[in-house]
């Protein structure tokens, strides 16, 4: 029963959506990759860690929260989270960071592919389910619309990932995702793979100017794929 009740109770804490706005509104520069990380992947996509290793390296590490994005998969989450369950059984006094649910989306936004990250969504809904099966959506569960609506609907929020990243206009981009009603940009990048990872400071600041005209949120991460979570590769 007590195992139950810590499962639960951590799964309600994966999916608040109000405690991780709150973060996402006091995010900088200086938040990652040593206090938050909200774009990291596994063995259960296309990165290099194990869920379990993932989580222990971020609790060296000392994050205060974070999310793991596999691409079309909650598989890395739900190992990472029941890890963490387990060891506050055993420990119930350990600093561990809080972890919210995650993935990262493949989705069409004017004739461009581009990335959706979901946060703290119900990863049992079943809008969502589409959008997890590792796999990217084909037709119109492919349009950015449609993704973003199933995030939502699910209790999450929506963030454009990498927004320089594209070929079509960041300017364009994002105003034609604030339409959709998407939530944040990850504002807070690496585009070059810089060592040691920090946010290239021009892209850092088209868009987060894009970002105070909208009002949107703003997120930060290294998009990690290898072994080390203060890199991206």
């Amino acid at each position: 029963m007590a195992v139950d009740l810590a499962g639960k109770m951590a799964s309600s804490a994966a999916q608040d959506a109000a405690a991780l706005k709150r973060v996402f509104e006091t995010i900088t520069a200086e938040s990652c990759p040593l206090q938050f990380n909200f774009h990291m992947h596994t063995l259960c996509s296309d990165g290099r860690l194990e869920p379990e290793s993932l989580i222990q390296q971020a609790a060296k590490i000392g994050l205060k929260g974070l999310a793991i994005t596999d691409h079309h998969s909650v598989n890395g989450y739900r190992r990472a989270q029941h890890w963490l369950t387990q060891g506050q059984q055993r420990d119930a006094n350990a600093e561990m960071p809080h972890l919210w649910t995650g993935t990262e989306i493949s989705a069409n936004l004017l004739n461009e592919e581009v990335h959706i990250l979901a946060y703290a969504f119900d990863p049992d809904h079943s809008l969502m389910q589409p959008y997890l099966q590792s796999e990217t959506a084909t037709g119109e569960l492919y349009q950015a619309h449609r993704v973003i609506a199933a995030i939502h609907q699910a209790g999450g929020l929506a963030v454009l990932a990498h927004p320089v990243r594209y070929r079509q206009s960041v300017m364009d981009l994002i105003a034609a995702a604030v339409e959709m009603d998407i939530d944040g940009v990850e504002t807070f990048y690496a585009y070059g793979n810089p060592s040691p990872w920090q946010p290239s400071p021009k892209q850092t600041a088209e868009v987060a100017a894009l970002s105070r005209r909208y009002q949107l949120l703003n997120t930060c991460g290294t998009d990690t794929h290898g072994l080390n979570l203060l890199q991206r590769i």
